[in-house]
């Protein structure tokens, strides 16, 4: 290749980026700052990032288990589906109070199939607790017991395609990214506005010092605000567009810290009692299940769901039945 030719595709012009990238862009200004695409090189500096959190965000979608039917036969019959829930009636109560699931069945497109695919998440609890037991031969009362349950059941992105399913939390994984960094927006212009007002607050108390004492008091208020000045530059300065380009290309270079499962492995018997797994138990299982951690830093269990249509429906019934009857009362 000659020289010429070298040179010339070094000056050529980056190729734009492929729709769905393109798409993720405008998503990343719309979500974290519009202004971010007036900052030189946003494309360039962004779509690398940005692509690579795509991927990762498609990786742990892809590693969620599942889907597991959920309904009253797997309360029964699945160790799992029992300790997710207190009572079978409780697997009625999540599907007939969920907005997500009352929005999707108000939709044509909810009867192309007879079940639906969704991500359940619940969030796990333990509580310490004296109950009885048996060592060895003996029935023991007051014996300190841990009990596993889960709080906050719910479900996201439902559908009757488990790919539209899958593509909907892979948008959402990106989309909780983003939100974080957000946050870290928000808080640094809380930051310069708080900045601002404190030093508008000592440039009036050094005014008034120089008009009397002075001596030590205004040279400690002296250096007490150039230190305000200097942070308030510096805060200014990190909410540019092209810093703020810079620094949202660090975060989804790394998107692990801020989003991420973390395998549990835990045994408990049909009570939710957790067992010592150096005790042999028959009535023992060993419950497998990721948890997500996402912006709000709150562990969630996290696994695709199958649940039949025809149940969901009448659980929304049985629900809206009981809200009337409450609302007679």
């Amino acid at each position: 290749m000659s020289l010429l030719s070298t040179v010339a595709d070094f000056l050529k012009p980056a190729p734009p980026p492929d729709p769905s990238l393109r798409k993720a862009l405008d998503r990343v200004a719309e979500m974290v700052d519009p202004m971010l695409k007036a900052a030189p090189g946003f494309e360039k500096h962004l779509s690398g990032p940005v692509q690579y959190a795509l991927g990762y965000c498609d990786g742990l979608v892809a590693a969620l288990p599942g889907p597991i039917d959920i309904n009253r036969k797997a309360f029964a019959n699945d160790p799992l589906v029992h300790a997710l829930f207190a009572t079978a009636d409780d697997i009625d109560q999540m599907l007939g109070r969920s907005q997500a699931v009352r929005d999707f069945l108000a939709e044509p497109c909810s009867w192309e199939n007879d079940y639906f695919y969704a991500m359940f998440a619940a969030r796990r609890q333990q509580k310490k607790q004296l109950g009885m037991a048996q060592q060895g031969d003996v029935i023991r009362n007051d014996v300190p017991q841990l009990v596993l349950f889960f709080s906050g059941q719910t479900l996201i992105e439902p559908s009757c395609q488990l790919e539209t399913t899958l593509h909907g939390l892979r948008c959402k994984a990106l989309e909780s990214l983003l939100h974080t960094f957000h946050a870290h927006v928000k808080a640094l212009r809380d930051e310069r506005e708080g900045l601002r007002a404190d030093v508008s607050v000592e440039r009036a108390h050094l005014t008034v010092l120089r008009g009397t004492t002075g001596g030590h008091a205004l040279e400690v208020g002296t250096r007490h605000l150039a230190e305000l000045d200097a942070k308030l530059r510096h805060t200014a300065e990190s909410l540019m567009p092209e810093h703020l380009v810079h620094a949202l290309a660090d975060y989804l270079g790394a998107p692990e810290q801020a989003l991420h499962l973390t395998p549990v492995s835990i045994t408990v018997d049909r009570q939710g009692i957790v067992s010592d797994n150096s005790v042999a138990d028959i009535n023992a299982h060993t419950l497998n299940f990721p948890e997500l951690t996402a912006r709000d830093r709150r562990l969630h269990l996290a696994m695709l769901a199958r649940i039949s249509r025809d149940e969901a429906l009448e659980a929304v019934e049985m629900v809206r039945d009981q809200q009337h009857r409450f609302m007679l009362i």
